[in-house]
């Protein structure tokens, strides 16, 4: 057996026990695969992650940079009471307009809230807006933007904040000083950011699974 068919068989295991999709998921999936996005969706144990730190966290409002089709959207949308509140930036319209159609056949509509555009002109949008701080902000967007993102994730958020950076391994490449690729260099400077801020105690998982190689850095917002 292959070392990734391992990991396929590893994560169809742990969905089928810890994290099973309803209908909602997989048609989320399924639509977004017939819509011709790119299979980039978070795996039914990293969605059902997202979940359970939202609810450890007792979050009330989320902020998701990257929506694609929706589909982390709804696991972390589903740790929400029912008058929280989910912000979710995506640049594409066409992914915007899918996601819009899985949230709400979820029944999340009034929960989530898709803003089309670049996040870098959504995000100071949604900062004039002076929201209440976010309680989770998940960044799963363009990498070479990182560290725009978590700058700007410091701004929306306050003490006890989490804050989720996800593919930060890049199949191994982060740890190449002079790859020239933008998503490994956005993310080297958003992780050396993450490390030196006086404001944010931070770690990175190397993951495995049916996504390849990769992994997440997670933040928690100090004083």
């Amino acid at each position: 057996m292959s070392e990734s068919k391992l990991w396929d068989d590893v994560d169809d295991y742990f969905t089928t026990h810890l994290a099973p999709e309803d209908d909602a998921l997989r048609a989320a999936l399924r639509d977004s695969e017939a819509a011709g996005l790119p299979s980039i969706a978070v795996t039914a144990p990293q969605g059902k992650l997202l979940q359970l730190l939202a609810q450890i966290q007792g979050a009330r409002t989320v902020l998701e940079i990257g929506t694609l089709g929706g589909y982390s959207t709804i696991w972390l949308a589903r740790a929400l009471p029912a008058d929280g509140r989910l912000v979710s930036l995506e640049y594409s319209p066409v992914n915007a307009e899918v996601a819009n159609r899985n949230i709400a056949r979820a029944g999340l509509d009034k929960i989530a809230e898709v803003r089309v555009g670049p996040a870098l002109e959504s995000l100071p949008q949604l900062a004039d807006e002076n929201p209440p701080p976010f309680d989770l902000v998940f960044i799963d967007a363009d990498k070479g933007n990182n560290p725009h993102y978590v700058e700007w994730a410091l701004k929306l958020t306050s003490a006890g904040s989490l804050i989720v950076v996800d593919n930060v391994v890049r199949g191994g490449r982060v740890a190449d000083p002079g790859n020239p690729a933008s998503d490994v260099q956005g993310t080297r400077t958003a992780l050396e950011l993450i490390g030196q801020h006086p404001r944010l105690s931070a770690t990175a998982i190397q993951t495995v699974g049916s996504k390849g190689y990769d992994g997440f850095a997670l933040a928690r917002v100090l004083p």
